[in-house]
């Protein structure tokens, strides 16, 4: 529990000690009896009320995520300079207060949907681009009081820094920064430049306020009936091309698929045809080794030539001999065809 809160709580209870005393001082004088001892419980308890409630107006306890303006009666300007920083401060009791701020981040969110953003209903923002299009934006803003400036806000804005400084500061740089694109850069290629330029925008603005910019959402952009259907109507032209493009592709690969395998087939012919004809050339080659190799022999061995027909006539052989001088064999008469031919019959008559 603070201490604050105590002291607090003991100033109120003696101011109702207090209250209690002068009631029951005042019952005893009407039924006529001794007061005196009442009376100085009631002097007692006044002293001690008063004193309580001055430490109580004297004591501030600042939370970690504030800061605390000493709104100050006897300060030449009418305030502390220097802002009350976190824990248990003293300040001129009677003469002086305090305002705290808090220094954690808020956001403020500016939205075309009811009850989502800081203003109920549409909150939107309206801008047009280069190219005279207009889109609607939500936007949302994250920031913080800068702990070293409380003092600056409290003096610039007080508590309408929201409304007269976060509102419409963010408006009117988004507004500003999206007449610099064209529609179809705003939600496509440049759409993250934009981004970039708006919280860089809004980052020097806040500063200059003595708020702190942590970050900048487009969290939606909107645009009209009419170009939305024009861009719904340009990517199913898109599409339809994409599919006419693939099956352009698609026949272009069935082809070269065609042609590979043609050219497969035309290299299998062509490889086999060389075997055929390689084939040819070896065998023709042998072929006329080997008789290059017979003529050799039959020129050094004339007779082998007969000895090799002679040798195929083996082993039926039915020749008859000629003179010598006559270099050829002929083949005998067919002898079994003498055998088989019969007799002439003989016999008595």
């Amino acid at each position: 529990m603070q201490v604050t809160v105590v002291i607090t709580a003991v100033a109120t209870f003696s101011w109702l000690v207090l209250i209690g005393l002068v009631v029951l001082a005042v019952l005893r004088k009407t039924r006529g009896k001794e007061i005196k001892g009442v009376v100085t419980g009631i002097i007692a308890a006044f002293v001690a009320a008063i004193l309580l409630n001055t430490l109580s107006a004297g004591l501030v306890f600042i939370q970690p995520q504030e800061r605390g303006v000493v709104i100050s009666a006897i300060a030449p300007k009418g305030y502390r300079e220097q802002a009350l920083a976190p824990g248990l401060r003293w300040v001129t009791p009677y003469v002086e207060n305090v305002k705290t701020y808090s220094i954690s981040k808020m956001t403020y969110t500016m939205s075309i949907s009811h009850g989502e953003g800081q203003i109920t209903g549409d909150d939107s923002i309206s801008a047009r681009t280069s190219d005279g299009q207009e889109v609607i934006i939500d936007a949302s803003v994250i920031f913080a009081i800068d702990p070293d400036e409380v003092t600056t806000v409290h003096i610039t804005w007080q508590d309408r820094y929201m409304d007269d400084l976060i509102r419409p500061s963010v408006r009117g740089v988004i507004r500003e920064a999206v007449a610099q694109f064209k529609i179809n850069e705003v939600y496509s290629a440049q759409r993250s430049t934009l981004e970039d330029m708006i919280q860089e925008e809004l980052s020097s603005d806040f500063q200059e306020n003595g708020l702190l910019l942590a970050g900048f959402v487009l969290r939606n952009i909107t645009f009209t009936e009419e170009y939305a259907a024009s861009i719904e109507q340009k990517q199913i032209a898109e599409q339809k091309a994409e599919e006419a493009a693939y099956v352009v592709q698609q026949r272009q690969q069935e082809a070269e698929q065609v042609r590979e395998e043609a050219k497969g087939k035309k290299d299998a012919d062509i490889t086999e045809a060389e075997g055929r004809a390689q084939s040819v050339i070896i065998e023709a080659k042998a072929e006329a080794e080997a008789l290059q190799l017979i003529a050799n022999v039959l020129e050094d061995n004339p007779s082998l030539l007969n000895y090799r027909y002679i040798e195929k006539l083996a082993p039926g052989i039915q020749v008859m001999l000629v003179p010598n001088d006559n270099p050829y064999l002929l083949p005998l008469p067919e002898l079994d065809a003498i055998q088989a031919t019969p007799a002439p019959e003989t016999g008595d008559q």
